[in-house]
């Protein structure tokens, strides 16, 4: 069956193609007469007042330290409050934004108005001084709160890390994060400029939860249309099927069935066929009628752009300027224009025009910064192409001369000369030549130097005289990028090191936990340690003993073989308590760690005595911490033999519970008393050995009752959505035992949010630990995402 068409294609391009030849006839024509550079060299004659200074000797000496790295987030922020250079670094950062993402023009006082409202806010948290990790989970978790849109926060943290476990080999997971991550919030930001004073709240947080959605849906299409398609990763027939599919989606408002698939890529391309059906079905449900065709014809520009760009091949001598730049052109403005027509924005002509116009500026920017990657990888780009063919095609326009043109172009022809524009522009422009500079180093910036901008020696020391002196030009949003780049390796990094050594441990853990047969002529067989060991060897997380380990270890610096028999006795614990559980008293399990549970196996009074027998070998491996003194071990004792009494009374009120509907604050008790008891224990027993604070001790408690509540609650969410396979256990037995569970109370949602709302305390709680504990980070990361 063929669908109807919803646009016409060829038409639509044709369209946008007469507009940005237009414009890019408007550009020639100014670098031809080169009338750029009388016009920049006054107006960087006027801006460089504000960013040369000349310092006495004594203002000098007083300065005290110099300007710390830009690429260290938190200490040049502090930096930047203590000089007083705060207040105009986030304006011009947030008045580029307003330009760049949003569209306006900064001779509006409305506009103006909203950029000091900004920075106010802005700069009181950054400047707040407590220890949070910005752009933390925990933090984004609680400025959703504030919204109300905490269950699209936590959508699209799954989906996020979904996304992210799928980037292929040959693609960066971390550039495609922060790419979905700066989307969703540009499409956020066009939102919330498209509300005011009088949006209520309740409609504030509705369209707030549309636009997380809606910048999740648009966002994918970059790590899953264009980056894959640029990574060639995908075969040759691969690619064209695959392009086929995105044209015929966009052409006709539906996506195709996958069909059959020619090529090893299957598998992945299953996975982002459904993710980008689920996306498109949602962007395709919030468009208005009126702006349902305007969307499409965007999307079609924008991918068409790419497309044309895409099949380039710098071996070909024989492009024209103008298909060189009109696509560049094209894809740099529509990939804004989509954003508003995304949200069902009304049409704003004016707005639209400086979009359009201001697109070339940053691309021209990127593929600067780009050039040597993109050369590497053979893309065809003005940069590329003019490194290749300058000295051969006379005719060529020198990229970077373009980029002065659109400059100065925007600044009086765009932006009516408004001098704020053009400071903003020009601190920009220079930025990024210093940054370049700066990671490029000075002898291969001075090549690329010679090569594209020699042909205006005067204009061009000039400018090199403002990268080499100007001061007061970086911006917040790139040191938001590489704060984000640099937290999204290390938190991946961290979490391979947790997860890895957690792996090593188990397998240790593993090794000693069996106990060893003893001789007893009186006995035929010993059907006790046969049941314990039975046990002990089912494929079980070792949660408590591997957090002990990384507290006593890498917290306390312990002797990691003098801490041995704590972790044994932990796991002795564990387990008994988790045959307790499955008895046919208690929970009536028949299957535990992905076998039978023991009293299938045994009977239930073997497997009753067979969990006290283990509670009493627990209490004898604490007693073999024989190089720890006595009084130490003696209060250890005291504080496990407490525990396991606690663990006793959660268990029972849980039996106890059974077909009654408990209070929330009951079932907080209870869980802490059966799980989270068992993970303060983890933590507080190294802490005894190492002698703690008691301060200390309280902390590590408090965080302990909020990251077992998260555990159990994420327990309760896997009985019902989880996979029996992957969990070893069957799911629905909760609501099958009619037991009172964080989902029954709650609901599914409701569930979540607790989930979220423990985790976020206990994250808070890890900021007054006086002593590395990332590795509780990642513990807390694996409770909420585990699947088992």
């Amino acid at each position: 069956m063929i669908e109807e068409l919803l646009i016409n294609a060829d038409e639509c391009y044709q369209h946008a193609e007469q507009k940005a030849a237009l414009y890019f006839k408007s550009l020639y024509g100014q670098v031809l007469e080169k009338a750029y550079i009388p016009i920049l060299t006054e107006d960087i004659r006027l801006w460089k007042h504000n960013h040369i200074h000349h310092h006495s000797l004594f203002s000098f000496l007083s300065r005290g330290k110099g300007k710390p790295d830009s690429r260290g987030y938190h200490h040049y922020i502090q930096w930047l409050n203590y000089t007083g250079k705060l207040d105009n670094y986030l304006d011009r950062s947030m008045s580029y934004i307003f330009m760049r993402d949003l569209g306006r023009a900064l001779d509006s006082p409305d506009t103006l108005s909203r950029i000091d409202r900004v920075v106010n806010s802005l700069k009181n948290h950054l400047t707040k001084g407590d220890k949070d990790e910005t752009f933390s989970m925990a933090w984004l978790y609680r400025i959703a709160q504030k919204e109300g849109v905490e269950s699209s926060l936590i959508w699209v943290i799954n989906k996020l890390k979904t996304v992210s476990s799928k980037i292929p080999n040959g693609m960066d997971a971390e550039q495609a994060q922060r790419k979905l991550i700066k989307i969703i919030a540009g499409v956020i930001m066009q939102e919330v400029e498209e509300m005011n004073d009088k949006t209520s709240p309740e409609e504030r947080s509705r369209r707030l939860d549309a636009a997380i959605r809606l910048g999740y849906s648009y966002g994918l299409t970059y790590p899953f249309i264009d980056d894959l398609l640029d990574a060639k990763i995908l075969s040759e027939e691969e690619e064209k099927q695959y392009s086929d599919l995105i044209r015929t989606t966009i052409i006709t408002g539906v996506v195709p069935e996958l069909g059959e698939w020619k090529g090893k890529n299957v598998a992945l391309i299953k996975y982002i066929h459904a993710e980008l059906r689920e996306a498109f079905t949602y962007i395709k449900s919030k468009q208005r009628q009126e702006t349902t065709k305007n969307f499409f014809a965007q999307s079609y520009v924008f991918f068409n752009s790419q497309e044309v760009d895409r099949i380039k091949d710098l071996s070909n001598a024989n492009y024209t300027n103008e298909e060189l730049y009109i696509p560049v052109i094209l894809k740099s403005s529509s990939s804004r224009l989509i954003v508003r027509s995304v949200i069902g924005a009304p049409e704003d002509k004016e707005l639209d025009d400086r979009t359009f116009f201001y697109g070339i500026y940053n691309q021209l920017a990127d593929d600067f910064a780009d050039m040597f990657d993109d050369m590497k990888d053979g893309a065809v780009t003005p940069y590329t192409y003019y490194m290749k063919y300058h000295d051969k095609r006379l005719d060529l326009i020198n990229p970077f001369e373009l980029y002065w043109t659109v400059i100065s172009n925007l600044i009086h022809n765009v932006y009516d000369s408004d001098r704020k524009t053009c400071e903003v522009i020009l601190d920009r422009a220079i930025n990024g030549l210093k940054r370049f500079k700066e990671r490029m180093g000075i002898k291969k910036y001075n090549e690329v130097m010679d090569l594209f901008a020699s042909s205006n020696p005067k204009f061009n020391r000039l400018i090199q005289e403002m990268v080499r002196k100007a001061d007061d030009v970086d911006f917040f949003d790139k040191l938001l990028r590489d704060h984000m780049i640099t937290i999204l390796k290390k938190d991946r990094e961290e979490q391979e090191e947790f997860s890895n050594v957690s792996k090593t441990l188990r397998n240790q853990i593993n090794s000693i936990l069996n106990l060893p047969t003893i001789e007893n002529k009186r006995l035929i067989t010993d059907p006790i340690q046969d049941a314990a060991n039975y046990s002990l060897m089912g494929e079980g997380k070792r949660l408590r003993p591997i957090i002990t380990w990384f507290m006593g270890v890498k917290a306390y610096g312990l002797n990691k073989t003098a801490i041995e028999p704590l972790l044994k006795s932990l796991e002795y614990m564990h387990t008994a308590s988790l045959i307790f559980d499955d008895l046919p008293s208690q929970d009536n399990s028949s299957t535990r760690r992905g076998r039978p549970t023991l009293h299938e196996v045994y009977n239930i009074a073997i497997s009753e005595i067979t969990g006290l027998f283990l509670t009493q070998k627990a209490i004898e491996e604490q007693t073999s911490l024989d190089q720890f003194d006595s009084k130490t071990v003696l209060n250890l004792i005291k504080y496990s033999a407490q525990t396991t009494a606690n663990m006793c009374r959660g268990q029972a009120m849980d039996l106890d519970s059974k077909g009654k509907q408990l209070t929330l604050d009951q079932l907080n008790m209870m869980c802490f008393y059966k799980t989270g008891i068992g993970f303060e224990a983890s933590l507080i027993m190294p802490a005894i050995l190492a002698q703690a604070n008691d301060l200390e001790v309280e902390v590590l408690k408090k965080f302990a009752r909020h990251a077992g509540i998260a555990f159990q609650i994420k327990d309760d969410l896997l009985d019902v959505e989880g996979n029996s396979a992957i969990l070893g256990k069957p799911i629905g037995k909760d609501e099958e035992n009619n037991n009172s569970t964080f989902v029954s109370i709650l609901g599914l949602e409701g569930a979540k949010k607790e989930m979220w709302e423990n985790y976020c305390i206990a994250m808070e709680v890890l900021q007054e630990v006086p002593r590395n504990t990332s590795f509780l980070k990642h513990f807390l990361n694996y409770i909420i995402n585990r699947d088992h």
